[in-house]
């Protein structure tokens, strides 16, 4: 009988259409110098690096300047470092008063440790959460002074990285509940929470992040109580916090639809109620499925902090630009932007190498 079945044209069919065993991965030699075509842009590519390599080692190591008071002898030579280094503390805290700048490095400092502390999954809870709320309250009172025998410095005199750390992270924090909700409202089967969703998602989506923050900044006092006025970094916050949620929101929904109904059907038949469902069932899956888009709108995020010197905040980049206002280092100065922007770099880089080390961590399907 098995000789029969085995030798039937179902049989033959389905051993034909058995695909062979994945090649081996190729090694070094074989990405680089497997094809004719990969041969020719391997040595297109390294013909041009060695072509720019000693111009740019010439430009930013041998012909450099790294300490000068002049600042037009310093344009004479190669890149300039000796404007990083006059002009470091500037950049990195703003207008902020010298004699107090320690403050902001120790809010950077701590910004550095919770993000490390933050990263193994097991330490994952409400005391983590506790943790950050308790970062951000202190890097608030460290940052505004008034307390503990603190000078006082106003919002408005809060610049450079601090102000782009704090923006990015407490944004981003404020938002994710908030995209839950609405990625949540828009598969309810309720009508008005649907629609309110949808509607609030397509409009913020819609709208350039630039003009939310202009419409925060000139049209969020005129809807607020009389003599409540928050400042440009609060309103700043709430801009970059909407806007984030839309975003994230639409991630999450993503990694709803992926989660099967039939986990929702069994939660019910067993007596658990919705909110313990979806906060203990659906949602925890939803997220693992969505480990990259999350990752890529954090980025994004962090990145358009810069924007907010458009309503008159000395984030990093506009601290910089108020650096190379100063008329005894004539700009432009190329060695500024790549000084801020190795700092985007490294934090949007470590961020992701992070998301590719989680995804293989939680055993996501895009790590395999």
């Amino acid at each position: 009988m098995s000789a029969v079945i085995s030798s039937s044209p179902i049989a033959s069919g389905l051993r034909s259409s058995i695909l062979p065993p994945p090649a081996k991965t190729p090694g070094i030699r074989g990405i680089f110098f497997g094809t004719l075509v990969s041969s020719f842009f391997t040595i297109l590519g390294i013909a041009v690096i060695l072509t720019l390599l000693p111009r740019v080692l010439d430009w930013a190591v041998f012909d450099a300047v790294w300490r000068v008071d002049n600042g037009m002898a310093c344009r004479e030579a190669g890149a300039c470092w000796a404007f990083i280094a006059a002009k470091s503390r500037l950049i990195l805290f703003g207008i902020y008063p010298l004699e107090e700048q320690w403050r902001p490095q120790i809010v950077i400092t701590i910004f550095l440790v919770m993000a490390l502390a933050s990263l193994p999954p097991r330490l994952w809870g409400r005391r983590l959460v506790v943790a950050w709320a308790i970062t951000f309250l202190v890097v608030i009172v460290l940052m505004g002074g008034g307390l503990f025998g603190l000078s006082a410095v106003p919002t408005s005199a809060w610049g450079g990285l601090p102000v782009t750390l704090l923006l990015a992270s407490l944004s981003l924090v404020l938002a994710f509940p908030m995209s839950i909700a609405l990625a949540v409202g828009r598969r309810s089967n309720l009508p008005i929470a649907r629609y309110l969703s949808i509607g609030l998602i397509e409009i913020i989506r819609g709208t350039p992040l630039l003009s939310l923050l202009f419409v925060a900044s000139i049209l969020m006092p005129l809807f607020l109580p009389d003599g409540w006025s928050p400042d440009k970094l609060m309103r700043a916050l709430v801009a970059l916090t909407i806007f984030s949620a839309a975003y994230l929101a639409e991630v999450v929904r993503g990694g709803l639809q992926d989660v099967s109904d039939g986990q929702s059907e069994a939660a019910r038949a067993l007596g658990i109620s919705w909110f313990t469902t979806m906060r203990k069932i659906v949602i925890p899956q939803a997220l693992r499925k969505v480990i990259p888009p999350l990752t890529n709108t954090l980025i994004v995020m962090i990145k358009n902090t810069s924007l907010v010197f458009v309503v008159g905040l000395f984030d990093l980049l506009s601290s910089t630009r108020a650096a190379l206002a100063d008329p005894n280092w004539p700009s432009p100065f190329a060695e500024a932007y790549l000084f801020i922007g190795f700092i985007y770099f490294a934090l949007c880089f470590s961020t992701s190498l992070y998301s590719a080390w989680l995804e293989k961590y939680l055993g996501t399907p895009f790590s395999r």
